[in-house]
């Protein structure tokens, strides 16, 4: 059998950076074989500047709105992002397509293997069927009118239905934007799944349940979506959405930039009471670019929750993502904490989308 020989400045497998000492020996498909030292490898050897490192896992990822990429002022708030979204998203297939194939494309060229894919529609069904990356296709579904929480969920069951390849489930959108009646038809689709939402991206998220009040009341006054059927629950969104995902066997928030010790430590309490694995995703650059603000890395390691990295729509590169968490937190500038870092791109594909 023929081997391949690679070494590295350093060598990450996943979990921790290794001396540069060493060796990954493959055969020719790729697979390893094993990790020696130098002295022990032989000639043929192939070495790289840099880290030789697994393939990122792109936990968030809108495929879909490939084609909305820089058509939106950054710094707009999350509320104002959405309407933009909703008024301009609508655009020729033949560009969405287009956009899509390209997205995947750099995903690939930045060392992306797998991807956590929301989708709303089935335009993204031609590309995953190729096969050039493994997807969990996240099917979301958003209604805050009660009266349109059947055809929505109606027409999820549908988009659902044209996924054929890889694994795919019914998702919340948000909190923000899941009618009590959309919640409990999709319920029953949670039990021992996988299951995403994005969870606490802008202040007034938590503003509409702790006190009915927000940019969100404004967002949906001015999309003249009537809101009498809200009361709110005097508590954050996490706190008062959460529960309704206990039968999940996995959970992935998405977001978090408001999210506080007290949701941390509900969250945490609620996986153990349950069983479940939850999983907090950030989008640095997304956060960045919408809200011109960081989710707290720091306060999340700090209670040492599972952290994983996803590009949104606005990127197709977890190491970009990385170098942002490492621009703005000093704390991560050893090699430990660097190690530490770069694991957030490494999810466990079968821990993390497969039930």
């Amino acid at each position: 059998m023929s081997y391949l020989k690679f070494s590295a400045d350093q060598i990450f497998t996943g979990t921790e950076l290794l001396s540069d000492q060493l060796v990954l020996i493959t055969n020719k498909d790729g697979s390893i074989i094993d990790l020696v030292a130098e002295e022990n490898a032989g000639d043929d050897i192939q070495h790289h500047l840099g880290i030789l490192a697994p393939g990122f896992v792109n936990a968030h990822c809108h495929l879909e709105l490939s084609h909305m990429k820089g058509l939106i002022p950054e710094h707009t708030g999350l509320p104002k992002f959405i309407l933009k979204i909703v008024n301009e998203r609508h655009h020729s297939d033949e560009l969405i397509l287009n956009a899509i194939a390209n997205a995947e494309a750099s995903m690939i060229v930045n060392g992306i293997v797998a991807v956590g894919d929301i989708s709303n529609n089935a335009l993204s069904v031609a590309q995953k069927q190729l096969g050039n990356l493994a997807y969990h296709n996240f099917i979301e579904v958003s209604g805050w009118k009660p009266a349109i929480a059947l055809p929505r969920y109606k027409n999820a069951i549908q988009v659902r239905a044209q996924f054929k390849s890889g694994n795919s489930t019914l998702n919340p959108h948000a909190p923000y934007s899941v009618s009590n009646d959309l919640w409990e038809l999709l319920q029953p689709h949670f039990e021992d799944g996988v299951i995403t939402i994005h969870n606490q991206e802008n202040p007034a998220e938590n503003q509409l349940f702790e006190n009915g009040e927000g940019d969100f009341v404004s967002m949906y006054q001015a999309m003249n979506i009537d809101q009498t059927h809200f009361t709110p629950t005097g508590k954050t969104s996490l706190l008062s959405v959460l529960p309704k995902m206990q039968k999940a066997r996995n959970i992935l928030l998405v977001h978090n930039t408001e999210s506080t010790p007290q949701d941390i430590l509900f969250a945490n309490q609620q996986a153990i009471q349950q069983n479940q694995h939850i999983h907090w995703c950030l989008c640095p650059n997304a956060n960045l670019y919408i809200e011109n603000k960081m989710p707290p890395i720091e306060m999340l390691r700090r209670y040492n929750v599972n952290i994983t990295i996803g590009t949104d729509s606005l990127a197709v590169s977890v190491w970009h993502e990385l170098k942002s968490i490492t621009k703005n937190n000093q704390y991560i500038f050893t090699r430990n904490s660097f190690g530490r870092i770069i694991a957030m791109g490494y999810i466990q594909w079968r821990k993390s989308f497969t039930a």
